[in-house]
This record gives structure tokens, sequence and C-alpha cells, in this order.
């Protein structure tokens, strides 16, 4: 991989950044490819100096794409949104992204979904994450599929939000709470996506569900949040009739996508491969969480750790 050019689509991102960082490591070029490049300057400080380039493109533009692939020797596309058009990203865009791959004669093209594409869900998130994933291997048979579950990481949007929830609320309210989840280590999907698209001779036309080692509830989620931050408090269970009310409140905790999400568990299916046969050692929650958790206790990193 030496040398070698990757152009990262949504390098700039929580995800996008470890990637980078996991690259310049092997000592690979890395183009970052984002829509607004303000996002994506903290990859310049990841490797050495003239290691990371920078270029705007939008997946949605297929002349944009085509621009920021040219002269690359690989191409990871990590472009995904919670909320908004999801067909034109995840579908089209994946679609544009896969097409310009080939049509440039890349070597190795790494796609991030994610766990619960399906053509038959019931979230348009997830039909959506399906359609992409079709479209890539229609234009680009040799590619790697990567389905993650949700990721945690120092920055996520995951294990801070519902801290910083459970840090000032009275009570824990918990919407969908036997839902389970694998939640997976950015570090480890990182690696994982850089070892795909090191070797595609052994990983490429598959699809991996890369998760976790701990299945856990949406309840023991927020229920382990709450010990290791160390707020004893109640967790109360939100009926479904009233997480839906609150589904349709312009700007509420939760959209009617997202809860229609939340009907379906988040755990790799029986069987797939995953981590380990990217050969990425998955790591345990609390493992690294309490790192940065600290902050969220009463008195932050002046408080003792709470045992377990």
């Amino acid at each position: 991989m030496k040398d070698s050019l990757v152009t990262i689509f949504g390098g700039g991102g929580f995800l996008g950044r470890q990637v980078a960082q996991a690259l310049m490591a092997r000592g690979a070029r890395v183009r970052i490819a984002q829509r607004d490049l303000a996002v994506a300057v903290k990859v310049k400080a990841l490797g050495n100096l003239g290691q990371s380039q920078f270029v705007a493109a939008d997946i949605r533009k297929p002349a944009t794409v085509a621009r920021a692939i040219q002269g690359s020797d690989i191409v990871i596309n990590l472009v995904g949104i919670l909320a908004g058009d999801f067909d034109a990203f995840h579908h089209e865009g994946a679609a544009n992204v896969a097409q310009a791959a080939a049509a440039a004669g890349v070597t190795a093209l790494v796609h991030v979904s994610a766990i619960g594409a399906d053509a038959a869900s019931p979230s348009a998130y997830g039909r959506s994450k399906a359609a992409g994933e079709a479209a890539v291997n229609a234009a680009f048979p040799g590619a790697t599929i990567i389905r993650p579950s949700i990721i945690f990481g120092q920055e996520d949007q995951f294990l801070n939000r519902f801290a910083q929830l459970i840090g000032s609320a009275p009570v824990i309210p918990v919407i969908s709470g036997t839902t389970r989840f694998q939640p997976v280590y950015v570090a480890d999907v990182a690696q994982a996506i850089a070892n795909a698209a090191e070797k595609p001779d052994l990983f490429g036309g598959k699809t991996y569900e890369v998760a976790g080692p701990q299945v856990m509830s949406m309840k023991d989620i927020n229920a382990w949040i709450a010990k290791t931050i160390g707020r004893d408090k109640p967790l109360v269970d939100i009926p479904h009739g009233f997480a839906s009310l609150l589904a349709l409140l312009p700007g509420g905790p939760i959209t009617r996508d997202q809860l229609a999400m939340l009907g379906r568990d988040n755990v790799a299916a029986p069987g797939a491969e995953g981590l380990e046969a990217l050969g990425v050692a998955p790591t345990p929650l609390g493992a690294v969480a309490d790192k940065w958790m600290v902050r969220y206790r009463k008195h932050g990193r002046f408080a003792g750790r709470v045992s377990a």
C-alpha cells in the first residue's frame, strides 16, 4: 500500500479520520473528497507532510466524483446520512462512486453500508442502503462491502449523546429498550476498512457484517452508560405510541424513520463474516470508552473510577 493514492469520500468525518490515519500509517497517500472541506482539516495533522490532499466533491454529482477519483489506486466510500434524502446519497451517490471507480480502473473499492441494509426494511434508511449495495456490486463486482453496527468512539454521536442526556435528565428515557445492538469500536472498523483496501484479492467481492463482541439491548446500553458516569437514575421505558408522537415533532429527539429502524435488531447475522475475517480483533466497549466517558461524571476527571 505504500505510496498508493487512496481517495476517501467522506474522509473528513468521524469514521473517515480514523480510516485516513490507518491508511497513512501504512504509507498511503490520502485524498479526502468532501462536500464541506472545512470539516476535513483535522486529517492533515494525522499524517506526514504532503501525505494528505483535499478535494471538494459531492457524490450526488458524477462530474465531481470522477474528478476526485482521477489518478487513484483505491477508492473508499464512507458517505452516509441519518436524515434527509437517503436515496440520493446511499443509492444514487454510491452508484456514482462505483461507476467512476470502475471507469478509472482502480484496483480496489470499499463501500461502507450498514447492518440492517435490506430491500424490505421498514425504514427508508435500510432500503436505501440495500439499493446502494446492489448498485455498487453491479458496477464494481470486486468491491468489498462493509456493514457496521452502531459505531462508538471518542467523538461519536452515540455514547456521547446518551451520556449528555443521562447527565442532565432526572430519569433516563429509553425508546425501543429491547432492540439489540453490537456496538463496534471506530478504530476497529477503520483497520478493517484499511485491510480490505490493501488486499482486494483476499477480501474483495464479499460482504462483511462488522460488529463488536457484545450484544446489548438499548436498555443495557443506557444502564451501562449511567453506571460508567456514576449517575444512578431510574430507566423509564417510553411506550411505542408516545415515541411515535415524539417522532412527529419537528426537531424532536427521534425521526419516524429512526423509530422504524429501531423496530429491528442491529446485530450481525448468524454465520456472517466480520472483524475477525478481516484480521481485526473486536474491542469491548468497556475496554476503551472509560477514557472519554469520564468527562460526564459529576467531578469529571477528578472523580474516582467507577468499579465494574
